[in-house]
């Protein structure tokens, strides 16, 4: 069976990402189509979304088929080229295009390429309401505005990684964290303190509130950035070397340098009832 496609890096996966594929299956319904999201990749730092999670995201819509091309293969053909190694080798026949979508190394738009002699049928997806772009939720991360963030995503924030030995400080105190090592092309948000969800992928453990500073820990004068979460009402065994998600929920202050362990104990204890007064936790 015949596909129809769209292009796009889809970083994020974000709410003009989802509008973008949920247009594509109704349009591929119409046509009796099979649906494929052509993710053209390029090597980047900061990544909102890792491929893996990337792919998760698009299947979650629906997706049929999802087409992987490394850019610095395909950089130097025209749209039309790109189009008709999309039809004769991966069986696509309509393209479905961003409202102000431009590809291949001439930047094709809809209006010139429906002039073109284009193997594939054209069609354009209408403007999303909301203004939302991958750049635009890099921004708002970097400031620590994760709930607009969130907002522009249409699902939380995430960081998954192993969890590594860090300085057993919040053994000492009360509060032992699991030290995250994530995927290291993702964007870390803003340091501070931040309330999560915490999933681990050992199905027994399961789903956990947590908190979770981001920043080098000034008052046990740590020289570089570490994500430690601490996984609320956990009474299990070592987490050392397993994998954890943090879905991030809110920001709920920024890193404090404490002049003692006994305030950073207190803090810790306002950022835990502050966490329990959040309804969307």
């Amino acid at each position: 069976m015949n596909y129809i496609a769209t292009i796009g890096t889809f970083d994020g996966v974000h709410k003009g990402h989802q509008f973008l594929l949920n247009f594509l299956r109704q349009e591929a319904e119409k046509r009796n189509l099979l649906t494929a999201a052509i993710v053209i990749d390029k090597p980047s730092t900061n990544r909102l979304t890792t491929r893996a999670e990337q792919d998760q995201l698009i299947n979650q819509l629906g997706i049929n088929q999802i087409l992987h091309f490394d850019f610095d293969s395909i950089c130097r053909l025209t749209a039309v080229q790109f189009l008709q190694l999309l039809n004769e080798q991966h069986n696509v026949e309509a393209l479905l295009m961003g409202y102000d979508h431009r590809f291949g190394a001439d930047l094709q738009d809809f209006e010139h390429l429906t002039k073109t002699n284009a193997p594939l049928t054209i069609i354009k997806c209408p403007m999303t309401r909301e203004v939302c772009s991958s750049s635009l939720i890099r921004q708002e991360l970097l400031q620590g505005d994760i709930d607009h963030a969130n907002q522009l995503l249409g699902h939380s924030y995430s960081l998954t990684g192993n969890v590594v030995r860090g300085n057993g400080i919040g053994h000492t105190i009360g509060f032992p964290t699991a030290n995250i090592q994530p995927d290291p092309h993702k964007l870390i948000p803003k340091s501070g303190v931040y309330a999560a969800q915490v999933r681990n992928h050992k199905e027994q453990v399961g789903n956990y509130k947590a908190l979770v500073n981001i920043g080098t820990n000034p008052t046990v004068g740590n020289s570089h950035i570490t994500i430690e979460a601490y996984l609320i009402d956990y009474k299990g065994d070592s987490l050392y070397n397993q994998t954890l998600t943090l879905s991030f929920a809110h920001r709920l202050r920024d890193e404090i340098q404490f002049h003692s362990l006994t305030e950073l104990q207190q803090q810790i204890q306002n950022d835990l009832l502050q966490c329990a007064n959040l309804a969307t936790l």
